[in-house]
């Protein structure tokens, strides 16, 4: 948990040597979780047990609301990501887009998240720059429904450099017995798209190499958008349980496809049947600008683009065509931006039409 840290019994001698000696600061542990504790409990939800405090989260899955439940489980973390906010100074949407790793993943299986646990690792504990990390995920569990109901927080002097640290997200969601995900895929199933938020948390070793080689700076301005460079690659990855879980209950869905790394081309076919794979219009949608100034910069050819990158789709549903139009409607009445793809079809893969526009 965050307050798994030990306390020194005594005073050391004069001479000895000590924990914090040593480059690992017990009481900047504690007081960060008696300052990260109000917003951890803020998540709390039905069948929240425990919280911060004990060696383990209790979670009452019956109290969740589940008569035969089976748990689902993901990890994940932000990858590169970490190297722009931890130079620009700007972490607080680092929380959302390690919440957004994982729970987005539950929801492909048909899981709604029920809590969460983070686990943060640094050289030298900033209790600061820290709280503003997990703060910032306690603020996505509570958009997504799942209660932060632990964590770790790890002083590994010797293995980080000054100011460095990485991040890791842990979540566990259920389902009624007979619930998952994918099911009933078939030919003519319709794809529906729903747009990113950015590059979220993917492909990031690419983007800095783009960003280095066009010579720009995290405070530049970003050539294709209002803000600085830096501010514009770290919007957070979006949170889609509020919409998508919503319209898997209304029924219809077939399946659920999370775009990250890999993008539509290889996160697609990991939830179509053997023997299917899915037609999609290039033309349906328009490149964010972010991704056309990354392949014009970077010389992505539509391969790599794809296969990298989101490309503007965060999440892609694989319906029923007698539901895809009243699940377009309800995804868009939950905030979503929703295009049709295309269909699936015979054959192994992604097969793209049309140009990126």
């Amino acid at each position: 948990m965050h307050d798994e840290h030990e306390t020194d019994s005594g005073a050391a001698p004069t001479a000895g040597m000590t924990y914090a000696g040593a480059g690992v600061d017990i009481q900047a542990g504690d007081a960060l979780v008696r300052r990260i504790a109000p917003a951890a409990r803020a998540t709390d939800r039905p069948g929240t047990m425990s919280g911060l405090g004990g060696f383990g989260g209790l979670f009452d899955v019956r109290a969740a609301g589940f008569s035969d439940p089976i748990l689902v489980a993901a990890t994940d973390g932000v990858g590169t990501k970490l190297r722009i906010a931890i130079e620009t100074g700007r972490l607080h949407g680092l929380g959302q887009d390690l919440v957004a790793m994982c729970v987005n993943d539950l929801i492909c299986q048909g899981a709604e998240p029920l809590f969460f646990l983070d686990y943060f690792a640094t050289g030298r504990l900033d209790v600061d720059a820290a709280a503003e990390v997990i703060e910032g995920v306690a603020a996505a569990c509570a958009l997504a429904g799942c209660a932060l109901l632990g964590g770790e927080t790890a002083e590994m002097p010797g293995l980080y450099a000054a100011g460095d640290f990485d991040l890791a997200g842990f979540a566990v969601g259920a389902m009624e017995r007979g619930a998952a995900l994918p099911a009933g895929v078939a030919e003519g199933d319709v794809a529906l798209g729903l747009a990113s938020d950015g590059v979220h948390s993917n492909g990031f070793s690419l983007v800095r190499r783009i960003v280095e080689a066009a010579g720009l700076g995290w405070d530049d301005p970003a050539p294709f958008g209002a803000h600085a460079l830096g501010e514009e690659l770290l919007t957070p990855t979006r949170l889609y349980t509020a919409s998508v879980l919503p319209a898997i209950r209304a029924g219809g869905v077939h399946a659920v496809a999370h775009v990250t790394g890999g993008g539509l081309t290889e996160n697609l076919p990991r939830v179509l049947p053997e023997g299917l794979g899915c037609e999609i219009d290039l033309g349906a949608w328009a490149l964010p600008p972010v991704f056309g100034w990354l392949a014009e910069a970077g010389r992505l050819d539509r391969a790599e683009l794809l296969r990298t990158f989101n490309a503007g789709i965060g999440m892609v549903l694989i319906v029923a065509p007698d539901r895809a139009e009243a699940l377009a409607a309800l995804l868009m009445d939950a905030g979503e931006q929703v295009t049709a793809l295309g269909r699936v079809a015979p054959g192994p893969g992604v097969t793209y039409t049309g140009t990126l526009r």
